[in-house]
């Protein structure tokens, strides 16, 4: 079967190895010079299950005032006329609810644990290196109302018998002995040990030269102009370059894809919500972070990725603006210097943003369209590197036609038919 995969982030270059794998015709279309250039780039470098929750839940709401009031903000929105957003916004307020979040969080571990078994599969099948670790995540609480707030989270990650450690002071610093300069400002830690780290660019560039050895056709360097429907199905890809045909096409542009399928009558809920990070030069490793850490006040992640460090956080709503905001790097600066004073010099960081493709319930779109030969695979928000592995595993038996390892509710488009 010829297939045809619309984007190379980690995404699209994910499912283009195993569909390739699986024997079918694929070719990649990417208006970048290579793989993983966009959101792709330099996340925070987390492969984290445990981690896996809906921004959508209980207290939110009055959560989000106080993080807008903070000097060192996880959220920023920046206003603007465009109804995409707060149509976005509306519908993630509707999913703040505890019943919601159970189902919701229920799909997004579901997913998220089987990627992080393919992906440990698939580093024992091809040896694939990418600065991984495989030291757990380590979620710091700066205040004990902070620590007691996690009740509900553990009783989801028990409910899904996902490891967990919940942790005093002396517990995390055996983890994370570079922290014991800076213990007194934290309560307690939940650690998650069954999480890894690794670098996502590096990834998919490696997985990429592996699917053409299997006859992946990547095009680089062409735009996307959009998808050519005929009657009930689509046809083909129209591109500068000439119009691509195949027998299935694969949406994964990230947060491009609304905009791609708005002509074609399919409307999604996913928006972009810009990331910042910094990869910082490691001076000491004595006095790096093992893993990851993540501060819960300011919900910003530092990461070890080989003789680097990656810092990476903030929430802002602002469309497709992908300037750097300074305001945005002095609070990544000043939570990786706060926790790790000694291990790195911020000012050789380098300094970028990217899209994250949300959902306003959390969990991807994955799966067939009422559209003939049409699927898609974006909303992945700030889990697409978590979620990659399992994302394209999945597509590469349901688009063969063969039975699923995991159980397929709630992933597709579909979901938002059922609720409206």
């Amino acid at each position: 079967m010829k297939i045809c995969i619309l984007g190379s982030g980690v995404i699209g270059t994910t499912a283009a190895y195993f569909l390739a794998r699986d024997g079918h015709e694929v070719t990649v279309l990417e208006r970048q010079p290579g793989p993983a250039l966009e959101t792709s780039f330099a996340n925070a470098g987390e492969v984290s299950p445990g981690y896996s929750a809906p921004w959508a839940g209980p207290g939110v709401p009055v959560k989000a005032i106080r993080w807008l009031l903070m000097h060192h903000s996880p959220l920023v929105i920046k206003p603007a006329l465009d109804p995409a957003m707060w149509r976005w916004g509306w519908q993630m307020l509707r999913n703040c609810s505890q019943a919601r979040y159970r189902v919701n969080k229920a799909r997004m571990l579901r997913l998220a644990e089987y990627s992080r078994d393919c992906l440990r599969q698939l580093r024992a099948d091809t040896g694939i290196r990418y600065d991984e670790r495989m030291q757990g995540t380590l979620q710091l609480f700066r205040t004990q109302k902070q620590l007691d707030g996690m009740a509900k989270d553990v009783e989801v990650l028990q409910q899904f018998g996902v490891p967990y450690q919940l942790l005093d002071r002396s517990g995390y610093l055996r983890h994370e002995p570079a922290l014991a300069e800076v213990q007194h400002k934290f309560v307690g830690a939940l650690r998650l040990p069954g999480d890894e780290t690794g670098d996502c660019h590096m990834f998919s560039n490696a997985l990429a030269q592996m699917a053409k050895a299997l006859g992946v056709q990547f095009r680089f360097g062409v735009d996307i102009l959009g998808l050519v429907q005929d009657g009930t199905g689509i046809s083909g890809v129209a591109t500068a370059a000439g119009e691509v045909r195949a027998d299935r096409y694969l949406l994964a542009l990230g947060s491009y894809s609304a905009a791609m399928l708005r002509p074609l009558g399919l409307r999604i809920p996913v928006y972009p919500v810009k990331g910042y990070s910094i990869t910082v030069p490691m001076a000491d490793a004595r006095h790096a972070p093992q893993s990851t850490i993540m501060d819960e006040t300011h919900k910003v992640a530092v990461t070890r990725l080989g003789s680097r460090i990656r810092v990476g956080g903030t929430a802002q709503l602002s469309g497709f603006d992908l300037g750097l905001d300074p305001a945005r790097r002095r609070t990544l600066e000043f939570v990786v210097t706060d926790l790790f004073p000694r291990a790195g010099d911020v000012g050789q960081a380098e300094f970028w943003c990217g899209l994250r493709p949300m959902t306003p319930d959390g969990t991807p779109i994955i799966g067939p369209t009422r559209l003939a030969k049409l699927w898609l695979a974006t909303g992945h928000g700030t889990l697409g590197w978590t979620m990659a592995v399992g994302t394209a595993r999945l597509l590469a038996d349901w688009m063969s036609g063969r039975p699923t390892e995991i159980d397929t509710e709630g992933l597709a488009i579909d979901r938002y038919q059922h609720a409206r």
